[in-house]
């Protein structure tokens, strides 16, 4: 392990042991803190950030962009403080942190036994509503990780979730899609983060008035499985409690090719993300390059 990454994973590592210790007040007041330093260094991830909000918001100035950066980082370290101290929480604080509305189109189509996969972009804390889906509802479900480097880091993450009670499945490797498969059709619950895929496999979507690459794997899913699809949008407000809404299921289409219908699902999975951003763009944390338009030509990559 390089130096670099061990540095990664002991700050981590310190996030971990030590912020969850602090008295939530304070834990917000330190991420407001880190968040402004951060945004008045005006470093690449501030200025992607800005980039990525002014296709979002259409016509924004540089004074609102800036407004939205700043509030955008100090969302995004909510984020962070709120995943610090999320083992420490107790099952009561976890249940009242969030608050879904139409949740039915969730609890009827479990209870139908069809499998439910349910799509997020990078909205606010996708891992409180998963702590929540499993501890409120008791729902257990399936999700899959990116591996990250270092490999420790990976685990730290893989362990974290594992202790709210989701089950983990590594990205790479092959397997991830047909245990999906496999836990859909007992008629379990899949939650997978969706709005953002630089694979050859991504599926282009026009996003915001240009194209974007977002993964087919939920309408591939969705269309192997019988599984209801359904997108879900997050953001927070003024409150302890972060909102969220299931937005009505994606249908299979009823005729083309698996890749035509995989196109249009994963097109409507866009515009369902694109009203949850556009309503609370400051807490979409998208720090990378996702539009095809803004990637290096000669990598393909951020």
């Amino acid at each position: 392990m390089s130096a670099q990454d061990r540095l990664t994973d002991a700050l981590y590592g310190l996030g971990w042991s030590t912020v969850r210790k602090l008295p939530e007040p304070v834990a917000v007041r330190l991420g407001h803190t880190i968040a402004d330093l951060a945004w008045k260094q005006r470093g690449k991830g501030v200025q992607r950030l800005e980039s990525n909000y002014a296709r979002v918001v259409p016509g924004a100035g540089p004074e609102r962009l800036a407004e939205l950066s700043r509030a955008g980082l100090r969302s995004y370290l909510r984020y962070w403080m709120e995943s610090f101290r999320l083992p420490a929480w107790s099952e009561e604080r976890i249940k009242g942190g969030f608050e879904a509305k139409d949740l039915h189109y969730l609890t009827e189509g479990l209870a139908a036994g069809k499998g439910v996969i349910l799509a997020l972009p990078h909205l606010a804390n996708w891992d409180l509503a998963g702590a929540w889906v499993t501890t409120k509802l008791g729902i257990p479900f399936t999700t899959v990780a990116e591996r990250l480097k270092p490999e420790t880091l990976y685990d730290r993450f893989v362990a974290y979730r594992e202790g709210l009670g989701m089950e983990v499945l590594p990205h790479s490797g092959g397997t991830a899609f047909g245990t999906l498969a496999r836990r859909l059709r007992d008629g379990g619950l899949v939650c997978l983060v969706a709005d953002r895929d630089l694979s050859a496999s991504g599926v282009e979507v026009d996003f915001f008035g240009d194209t974007a690459r977002m993964p087919a794997g939920p309408a591939l899913l969705a269309q192997q499985t019988g599984a209801l699809l359904l997108p879900v949008t997050l953001w927070y407000d003024d409150s302890p409690v972060m909102r969220g809404r299931l937005h009505p299921p994606v249908e299979v289409p009823g005729s083309g090719t698996r890749a035509e219908k995989t196109s249009v699902m994963t097109q409507a999975l866009a515009d369902a993300f694109a009203t949850g951003i556009a309503d609370h763009p400051e807490d979409w944390h998208m720090l990378q390059r996702l539009w095809l338009a803004d990637l290096d030509p000669a990598k393909g990559t951020s």
